[in-house]
């Protein structure tokens, strides 16, 4: 095993790179939130005096030149000069320095995210361990439910003939598309419960698009078709939107992706409304937060189910995180069409067994390799990701 003297693991650089393809017509996915017509993602790479090079990734926020410009530039010169491995400290600097007063709130939390996730992969570098492994887990199949933009607002039979593939690869569990209209939702979610029987779990994501009358109409045609959990039906703020639509039945309702770091989890815990967690490594303060958070909820028998962003990078860094908790529930499979963040930007993230589980990957740090080049052939697309 290999170890870096802390000379060598002194921040040098920091680089944030926005990226973008359009998503063409035939693999568009009609969803809560509109119709997907390009892909953003914002990659981070953190240089150390040594060399050693760690990648991250920041949520896009549907501003990633933005995004990556508050990298390049605030939170660069904060972090400069300091110690690779000394993950809460860097993540302390740009709280006390940038977030906790007069910060840009949720922009600062996706693009430390990128960062923390950068210097874990420098960390794992650094010892020749896994994140896993330096997050005190052990390599151990993962239950994964197949996600990501996907599973939209089609036709029950083109669903249907959309899932059966997915079940092919090893899936047990998926995800659909909600938030139309409680009518056509409830009879896709009828229809591939018909086709595909009781073994499969049906897990429901509304992308915000529901109002109060709407997720009181749906609530029990979920419930009727068993279904594991509702993902974030309103705005993440709209709290009292989620107290009321748990008096609707009793499918547990979910959220996370947009909720920004430990403070905001805290009080999903206080409220004892949502009782699925779903924090984005590439989102609420990346992999050090993640882990907090986690822990938070373990003392309250909450399950976690990270959300998965764009990448292959954050990908693989939930696998490492689930591979490190007791209370881990699925890792979010990304079965969009021609991902080219998942499929050309990264090696590998993870493969999905006859069993429809993951393990995390064995190699140093979050053990995918990046094709910088890529990053040159696919500069930022700025404007709309969802018309």
């Amino acid at each position: 095993m290999s170890t870096a003297h802390d000379s060598d693991l002194k921040i040098v650089e920091i680089k944030a790179y926005p990226t973008s393809f359009p998503v063409k017509p035939e693999d568009s996915v009609s969803l809560g939130v509109g119709r997907a017509v390009k892909r953003d993602a914002i990659i981070v790479k953190v240089t150390t005096a040594g060399g050693l090079v760690g990648w991250g990734e920041s949520h896009h926020g549907r501003a990633p030149g933005a995004v990556a410009a508050l990298v390049n530039t605030t939170l660069r010169q904060l972090t400069l000069g300091m110690n690779a491995a000394d993950v809460v400290g860097v993540w302390k600097k740009i709280y006390d320095k940038q977030l906790a007063s007069h910060g840009m709130g949720a922009g600062t939390c996706l693009a430390m995210s990128g960062i923390d996730q950068a210097l874990w992969d420098i960390r794992g570098k650094a010892v020749g361990w896994p994140v896993y492994r330096l997050l005190g887990g052990v390599s151990r199949p993962i239950p994964a439910y197949a996600g990501g933009v996907s599973l939209g607002y089609q036709p029950p039979s083109e669903l249907i003939e959309e899932i059966h593939p997915l079940l092919a690869m090893g899936y047990k569990a998926i995800k659909l598309r909600i938030g139309d209209t409680p009518q056509r939702d409830i009879e896709r979610v009828t229809a591939v419960r018909k086709a595909f029987g009781n073994e499969l779990v049906i897990l429901t994501d509304a992308n915000t698009g529901y109002d109060i009358a709407a997720a009181r109409a749906a609530m029990p045609g979920l419930e009727a078709n068993g279904v594991g959990w509702l993902e974030e039906p309103f705005p993440a703020q709209d709290y009292r939107s989620y107290a009321l639509a748990k008096t609707f039945g009793k499918v547990p309702l979910a959220a996370g992706e947009n909720h920004y770091t430990r403070f905001e989890f805290s009080r999903l815990i206080e409220d004892n409304v949502i009782t699925i967690f779903q924090p984005d490594v590439s989102k609420t303060g990346g992999i050090t937060e993640v882990m907090r958070i986690a822990h938070m909820a373990s003392a309250y028998k909450i399950q976690c189910n990270p959300h998965t962003s764009m990448t292959g990078i954050n990908m693989a860094a939930c696998v490492h995180v689930l591979a490190s908790i007791d209370n881990g529930g699925y890792f979010e499979g990304d079965v969009s069409k021609n991902n080219l963040f998942r499929d050309e930007l990264v090696s590998t993230p993870y493969t999905v067994d006859k069993n429809g589980c993951v393990l995390p990957l064995e190699a140093p740090g979050l053990g995918v390799e990046v094709d910088e080049n890529f990053l040159i052939k696919h500069p930022v697309i700025e404007g709309p990701s969802y018309v």
